[in-house]
């Protein structure tokens, strides 16, 4: 069983941990990859590490769809083991620090001789160069240092974090996307290489506009809390029993929206007629549209809206979230067994992708993996009681 046809013929040997490696790993597992995750046996590995524990939700979310074997990697005989797996394998995905991958001997170099047309991607806090290359990256560090916590929040709250781990999740996400470049690329020259991600990369990134506004015009955007920078006016508004998300943006969707909220008059307003009226006068705009909000409920202004052409939407909890009939109509849970599972945001009508198996117990296919790589009984046998496997 494989997640998807789409990548079933290409197996990746999986070295990472925590969340950035895993989750670049799970985006080629859920379409199909073979993946072969690569622990230490038990007894020489470290105790739990930040990923949590094995049986935890974390762990479990991004760790679905592989199998998994373990492999001393601190030994010559394991990396010879590794060589041997990466002679045959695609794909090779690993989050060590710069300086440890080098010294085990598993670098990009080094599994490149073994195999010149395997994809070798790379996850690190900072990038494989620069002076921060030894640096342990974490995600809210990563947040701090990319610009996001600086934008993210009320004004005068001071620096926020995101409620969720951007910058490794981001980071993953493009590795994998860098990934499946290459091995398009591959088909043409012949040729792997060396795919690098980080997480200060990522986080740079998906500033995206506010990035730009600052490379391309000079500004530095500031905390707005829940109002757009640039469309106005976009927030959040009390309404009689809650909340309302509203989003609006040029000329047309603003006179749609003062039409049916019943203020028509708003919309040429000497104060807010143009947008960079309503942008100089967005707190008195806020506080006016809330005087209309608060007469009806969220529920009814959003259908008052929305079949005006006005972008609006309740703010949901989480387990709210999930039970929106449109989110399940989206076939984002994905069960295997009794165990709900997140799926893929991308859906492909020929081969779509699914979660068809739990995460492997710590060495739970060690057998099967080197016997189907030429490795006899014996000889695994032998591995184990050295602790090599």
């Amino acid at each position: 069983m494989q997640g998807s046809s789409a990548l079933s013929h290409i197996t990746v040997l999986d070295l990472t941990r925590v969340r950035a490696g895993p989750t670049a790993v799970r985006q080629l597992a859920d379409w199909g990859a073979k993946v072969i995750k690569i622990e230490m046996p038990a007894g020489l590995d470290e105790g739990e590490g930040p990923g949590g524990p094995r049986d935890g939700s974390d762990f479990q979310n991004v760790h679905r769809n592989k199998r998994g074997i373990t492999l001393n990697l601190k030994s010559p005989d394991g990396v010879a083991i590794l060589k041997k797996l990466a002679a045959k394998a695609d794909v090779l995905v690993e989050n060590y620090r710069p300086d440890v991958k080098d010294r085990l001997g598993i670098g990009y170099e080094a599994m490149s001789a073994v195999n010149p047309r395997l994809i070798y991607g790379s996850i690190s806090g900072y990038g494989e160069d620069g002076p921060y290359r030894m640096r342990p990256g974490f995600d809210q560090i990563a947040q701090g240092m990319g610009g996001l916590m600086s934008i993210t929040g009320l004004p005068g709250q001071g620096p926020v974090r995101v409620g969720i781990p951007i910058a490794d999740l981001c980071a993953g996400i493009f590795c994998a996307h860098g990934i499946m470049v290459a091995l398009v690329e591959r088909e043409k020259s012949g040729k792997g290489q060396w795919v690098k991600s980080s997480l200060l990369q990522a986080q740079l990134f998906m500033l995206d506009f506010q990035a730009a506004r600052w490379l391309m015009r000079g500004e530095v955007a500031k905390q707005a809390g829940n109002n757009h920078p640039t469309s106005i006016p976009t927030g959040v508004y009390k309404t009689r029993d809650g909340y309302l998300n509203l989003a609006v943006s040029g000329t047309k969707i603003w006179t749609r929206m003062c039409e049916a909220i019943g203020a028509p008059q708003l919309a040429t307003h000497a104060d807010y007629s143009t947008s960079a009226l309503r942008s100089k006068n967005r707190d008195k705009l806020h506080d006016e549209l809330e005087t209309y909000f608060v007469k009806r409920d969220t529920a009814a202004w959003i259908e008052v809206l929305n079949q005006a052409g006005v972008p609006s939407g309740p703010i949901y909890s989480i387990d709210q979230a999930f039970a929106d009939p449109q989110a399940k109509s989206l076939g984002m849970v994905q069960k295997v067994g009794d165990v709900p599972y997140l799926g893929q945001p991308v859906t492909l009508s020929r081969t779509p992708s699914r979660a068809y198996a739990h995460p492997p117990k710590q060495g739970e296919h060690t057998a099967e993996v080197l016997k189907e790589f030429g490795y006899r009984d014996g000889e695994i046998e032998d591995l184990r009681k050295k602790g090599i496997v």
